[in-house]
């Protein structure tokens, strides 16, 4: 996957900004090139942007926090095509910036579901949980294996579980096992995890042991549309499906994920609260807990467990 854009942004909140010029552009709502040439420096200097990105920046009014207005930066790297906004405050005085948060919308909202395949719960379950998985990632592999039988074993119908694809450009077959798994869970939802489980339990053994990728991918298709006999699926669609390989959903996927801030598999959110790496089920089930608590519900009691080993993710 391309370089995401990974923001340390404004843990202190106000952030500073000595320069002689921008104490002279009091409540202006234009920015001198020396004031956004300062603005520049403060982001790069705490953002790991994409390559050949250039910024800019825009006041886009008063904001609700007295004494701050809005102001909005736009990246764009020519290198690798990506592109957003950052929404910042900056000081009626220009003085500092700022970033505001807005804690008032439900968290589960900031991380789409709609359309997924899922799993446990129903829609209306009081937990959501979305997680961002790559099929040919063993990090992913083993939190599969040892988180979600345990999670919907516990919580019932209380937690649905919801899987984005984010497939990693360094794990050659995992965007072709994507777009297959996809394929499959537009004509069923029961399909799609059988193959995700499959898939997820046999990764190392796909293309041989030469690694040899056309023979992975030939396997791949072959898993899915065993599957899909397996469930009934009607084969002629699901088959030219596979064929078509178009990836539109995957890259909508790995946009959401540059948007949210993922930059690794597994990482998951539990009604919105984010968890990276593989960590202790346990860990996993107290977020839920507190997910739960905080919907007015009363968690199942968990039965003593046998504490799981994480395994830490390789440094980038």
């Amino acid at each position: 996957m391309r370089a995401a854009l990974r923001l340390l942004l404004f843990s202190s909140l106000l952030l500073a900004m000595n320069h002689p010029l921008a104490f002279a552009q009091s409540h202006s709502g234009e920015l001198s090139p020396a004031l956004q040439q300062h603005l520049e420096a403060q982001l790069r200097s705490m953002a790991d942007f994409p390559p050949e990105t250039a910024l800019t920046f825009k006041i886009l009014g008063p904001s609700e926090l007295s004494g701050f207005d809005r102001l909005s930066c736009h990246y764009a790297s020519a290198l690798d095509g990506t592109s957003g906004n950052i929404s910042l405050l900056i000081s009626q005085d220009r003085t500092h910036i700022a970033q505001a948060y807005d804690i008032a919308a439900d968290p589960r909202t900031k991380v789409p579901s709609e359309g997924r395949p899922s799993r446990g719960g129903p829609p209306t379950a009081p937990v959501l949980l979305v997680s961002f998985d790559d099929l040919e990632c063993p990090f992913c592999a083993q939190l599969h294996k040892e988180l979600f039988p345990a999670l919907t074993d516990h919580y019932k119908n209380q937690v649905r579980v919801v899987y984005q694809s984010l497939p990693n450009d360094g794990h050659p077959w995992s965007m072709h096992a994507a777009v297959d798994t996809d394929c499959l869970g537009k004509e069923s939802p029961d399909a799609y995890w059988a193959a995700v489980d499959t898939i997820h339990s046999h990764a190392p053994e796909y293309g041989g042991t030469a690694g040899d990728l056309a023979l992975a991918e030939r396997e791949l298709d072959t898993e899915v549309l065993d599957e899909g006999r397996r469930f009934h699926v009607a084969e002629e669609p699901l088959q030219a499906c596979i064929e078509k390989q178009d990836t539109t959903p995957e890259k909508e996927s790995v946009a959401l994920a540059s948007r949210l801030g993922v930059t690794r598999t597994p990482t998951i959110f539990v009604n919105g609260a984010k968890s990276e790496g593989i960590v202790p089920v346990d860990f996993i089930f107290n977020m839920v807990d507190t997910a739960l608590r905080a919907e007015g519900q009363v968690p199942p009691p968990r039965p003593a467990r046998k504490a799981s080993t994480a395994i830490p993710l390789p440094q980038k």
